[in-house]
C-alpha cells in the first residue's frame, strides 16, 4: 500500500498533540458552584461518560479523516518476463577415432561427454539438441527443454553407434542445420566437435557451413586432439588389449573456415581441462536474454478511511444531542 499524497500524514502528530493539550487542560478545570441539591442533574449523570465516548469519536473521525486526504491505494504487481532463448544443437563424432585416451582419464569421447553434461547443467531456457556422426549422421536428441531426458540420450551416444565409421563433417552440419533452419529463437548455433578431417559423406563441410550462414545459424567448431600420436586402445583376441600410436589426423583449416563462414570460433582442445574452457567460453558468449517488464495496477482506498469517518462524525452527533445531550 502507498499514499499518494503521504504528507497529510505530518497533521497526525499535530493533532495527538491538540488532543492531548485540551484533554490535560480539561483536567484542570475546577467546579466553582457548589449546588445543595443535585436531583435536578440526576437524569443526566452520565455526561461525564458521554463526553468521553464523544470526544473519542470526534477525534477517530479527524484521524480517519486524514488518512483518506492521503489517499491511500493498494496496488497488484504484475511482471511480464519476455524470453530470447537459444537454440543450440550439439554435434558430436562418434568415429573410431574417438577412442584414443590422450584426454586422460577417458577416451576423446567420454570425456567429451562428460564435459558437455556440464556444459548442459549452466544452460536454462534454451532448447538443446545432439547430433552424432561418423561417416553418416543423425539425430540423438531433437531440440528440447527437458534437460533430464538429454543427459539420458547422451549417456547412450558411443563411439561406432551409426554402424559405420569415417568422418562426414558436411553431412554433420547439414543434419543439424535441418533441425534449426526453421527455428525462431534469437540465436541458433551448432557446436561441432570433431577429431578427425572430412572423409566420408557427399557434401563439402565449406559448402554446408555456407548453407548454414544463410539460415542465420553460427558454427563453433572444436578440434579435440592432443598434439602428436596418441594412445590408442586396440582389443586382440589372443593377447587382450594392447595400445598403439595414431598420429593426429586434424583438419583445423578446414574447422577454422567453417567457423569464419558462420561467424563463429575455432577452438582447439589437447586435454580435459582445455576442453572444458572451451564449453565456458562457449557459454559465456552465447546467453539467453531476458526482458523483464514490472506494471502495478493501484486500486483506490480512501474509502476504507473516509467510511468510518462519516460514522463516526454521525454517531458523534447523535449522541451529542440524543443520547448524551448536555444541560444547558
Amino acid at each position: 500500500m502507498r499514499f499518494y499524497y503521504p504528507y497529510f500524514l505530518l497533521l497526525l502528530p499535530l493533532i495527538i498533540a491538540a488532543a492531548y493539550y485540551i484533554k490535560k487542560k480539561n483536567l484542570k478545570r475546577d467546579a466553582e458552584i457548589i449546588f445543595s441539591d443535585t436531583k435536578i442533574f440526576s437524569e443526566k449523570a452520565d455526561a461525564p461518560y458521554g463526553e468521553k465516548i464523544i470526544a473519542a469519536l470526534k477525534f477517530s473521525a479527524v484521524i480517519f479523516a486524514v488518512f483518506a486526504l492521503a489517499r491511500p491505494q493498494g496496488g497488484e504487481k504484475t511482471t511480464e518476463i519476455t524470453k530470447k532463448g537459444i537454440d543450440i544443437i550439439l554435434c558430436m563424432d562418434t568415429s573410431t577415432s574417438m577412442r584414443a585416451e590422450d584426454f586422460t582419464p577417458q577416451n576423446r569421447l567420454g570425456v567429451a561427454k562428460q564435459v558437455v553434461k556440464n556444459f548442459i547443467k549452466g544452460r536454462k531456457n534454451d532448447r538443446i539438441g545432439v547430433v552424432v556422426f561418423s561417416a553418416v549422421a543423425f539425430t540423438q536428441c531433437p531440440l528440447t527443454m527437458d534437460y533430464g531426458s538429454l543427459a539420458d540420450f547422451l549417456d547412450k551416444v558411443d563411439i561406432g553407434m551409426t554402424q559405420t565409421d569415417g568422418t562426414a563433417i558436411g553431412t554433420a552440419i547439414m543434419t543439424s542445420v535441418k533441425r534449426l533452419k526453421d527455428s525462431q529463437a534469437k540465436s541458433k548455433i551448432i557446436i561441432l566437435l570433431t577429431d578427425g578431417r572430412n572423409n566420408m559423406g557427399e557434401v563439402d563441410p565449406i559448402t554446408a557451413a555456407k548453407a548454414a550462414a544463410t539460415f542465420g545459424i553460427k558454427i563453433y567448431t572444436i578440434g579435440a586432439a592432443g598434439k602428436g600420436p596418441a594412445p590408442y586402445p586396440i582389443d586382440d583376441p589372443i593377447f587382450g588389449r594392447r595400445y598403439v600410436q595414431v598420429q593426429e589426423d586434424l583438419d583445423e583449416p578446414a574447422l577454422l573456415q567453417i567457423a569464419n563462414e558462420t561467424g563463429g570460433l575455432y577452438f582447439r582442445a589437447t586435454d580435459k581441462a582445455s576442453l572444458e574452457q572451451i564449453y565456458r567460453k562457449i557459454d559465456s558468449m552465447e546467453k539467453t536474454e531476458f526482458k523483464i517488464d514490472e506494471y502495478t495496477d493501484f486500486k483506490e482506498l480512501y474509502r476504507w478511511f473516509l467510511v468510518p469517518c462519516i460514522l463516526c462524525l454521525l454517531l458523534g452527533l447523535f449522541l451529542e444531542n440524543f443520547k448524551f445531550r448536555m444541560v444547558p
